[in-house]
């Protein structure tokens, strides 16, 4: 049997696998360990060993439990809460000012979290009954919650970045840094579609009555001094990395012990909500653990095969495709296989294809550039799969955590403006890609 046979053996035994319902880490991981020793014996298992070593030995995973940590304890103690409390007073009489103040309280909780699932759950439990309340469109707000909460994979500490730059081998600081600008530019998009919506259409986005508004300025400052809090501690995490004072590592471990002690100082943080912190904590750190585990397996037995050599073969040799249409193609499918398929598995599925033969077109690039620049391409391209009917993640979310009066129809007729303006983030990062690579020039020039 051919090579290229076997590579498409085993790929088409992963999907199989994936659409029976299987854990991902398992469809992955199994399929990896059967091919390897099929084609080399007990020597095959050397590529799971020798991949879990050099998981284990990866310093920077660290940050991994460090953030997912920080943000379970701003979340689980109402730290977060107090961020829309803060937008409520502050952006409420104006059109669509709560709308708004959701999509910066969203970037916000990106920023403590790093997970889309996490901006989601806050979102539709916090934001939506307030917005319901106050009489914005149901369309308007569902769209808004979802195009928020899609930030948290982008915006750092993003995790899924991080499981990125572990199969790409790329420097994960680079990376986040890569995604502040674009995360920063989509949310400025998000804001003026908003502004300039309910600017045209009130009725889509009321401001606050009289009586709302009358909140005493004591009142007002209160809440801005309570709401900046999780913006300090991200200040206090960021600044000393971004100077150079700090490793990526020792930074996480000041956000996570600075959280702790914000809960411990405001008397939210009880043993009880330590406990889960920690439970979730170890949870989400485990099953990301094992599907990086995963993953570089399945990579290695694909690098052994000479399968990217022969696909990287077809595309400029054969078909004599030019760099930007394998590109665009590449883009394309992840949109299709986001349908059916959350972040992580795409990655997992895709990049022991993709990243090396990113890392060969001739793009006029460096070779670390490209590879940071398609990161920041697969997140944006991830967040607009996660929105796009039929089966998108975030579709289904919203649904299972939205009141009843909110139908599958009024999803799905909310994401397609934020799709839109989605997509033309993703053209203008394409197009210019200094947008996500200026930064990390930047800081790390210096």
């Amino acid at each position: 049997m051919s090579y290229e046979l076997i590579a498409l053996l085993m790929f088409s035994s992963m999907m199989l696998m994936l659409l029976t319902g299987q854990r991902v880490f398992g469809a992955i991981g199994g399929i990896a360990s059967i091919a390897a020793l099929a084609l080399w014996g007990t020597g095959g298992g050397d590529i799971p060993f020798s991949a879990a070593m050099k998981l284990m030995k990866w310093y920077p995973l660290l940050t991994l439990p460090m953030f997912i940590f920080m943000g379970y304890v701003l979340s689980e103690t109402k730290i977060a809460d107090d961020l829309y409390k803060m937008f409520h007073v502050w952006m409420g009489p104006i059109n669509g000012g709560l709308a708004i103040g959701t999509i910066l309280l969203m970037v916000l909780i990106s920023a403590m979290n790093g997970l889309s699932v996490a901006g989601m759950a806050i979102g539709a439990t916090i934001a939506l009954p307030e917005l319901l309340k106050r009489k914005y469109d149901k369309r308007m707000v569902t769209g808004v919650i979802q195009a928020g909460s899609s930030l948290g994979i982008l915006v750092p500490p993003s995790v899924v970045l991080v499981l990125y730059a572990m199969i790409a081998r790329a420097p994960v600081g680079q990376l986040w840094l890569a995604g502040i600008l674009p995360g920063l530019m989509m949310a400025a998009m998000f804001v003026v579609y908003i502004a300039v919506r309910c600017k045209a259409q009130p009725e889509l986005g009321p401001a606050l009555s009289e009586d709302e508004r009358a909140a005493s300025k004591d009142n007002k400052y209160r809440l801005l001094l309570a709401g900046l809090l999780p913006i300090v501690i991200f200040a206090t995490m960021m600044v000393p990395f971004v100077n150079g004072w700090t490793s990526l590592v020792e930074s996480s471990a000041i956000g996570a012990l600075t959280a702790l002690l914000a809960s411990i100082a405001r008397r939210r943080m009880t043993f009880d909500i330590l406990k889960t912190c920690m439970r979730n904590t170890l949870g989400i750190s485990c099953m990301f653990m094992w599907i990086i585990l995963a993953a570089l397996g399945f990579g290695a037995v694909f690098d052994g095969l000479g399968a990217v050599k022969a696909i990287e073969n077809l595309f400029t040799d054969q078909l004599g495709l030019s760099p930007w249409t394998i590109l665009i193609l590449m883009q394309l499918s992840f949109l299709v296989m986001g349908t059916f398929l959350d972040d992580t598995a795409m990655l997992v599925i895709v990049a022991p294809l993709y990243v090396p033969l990113v890392a060969t077109l001739d793009l006029g690039m460096p070779r670390t550039d490209v590879l940071i620049w398609y990161g920041v391409l697969y997140t944006i391209t991830t967040q607009i799969a996660y929105m796009t009917p039929p089966f998108g993640y975030n579709l289904f979310l919203m649904r299972a955590m939205a009141p009843k009066e909110i139908s599958m129809r009024d999803i799905y007729g909310s994401i397609t403006p934020f799709v839109l303006v989605m997509a033309l983030a993703l053209a203008l990062v394409m197009a210019f890609p200094q947008i996500a690579l200026w930064l990390p020039d930047l800081i790390y020039g210096r």
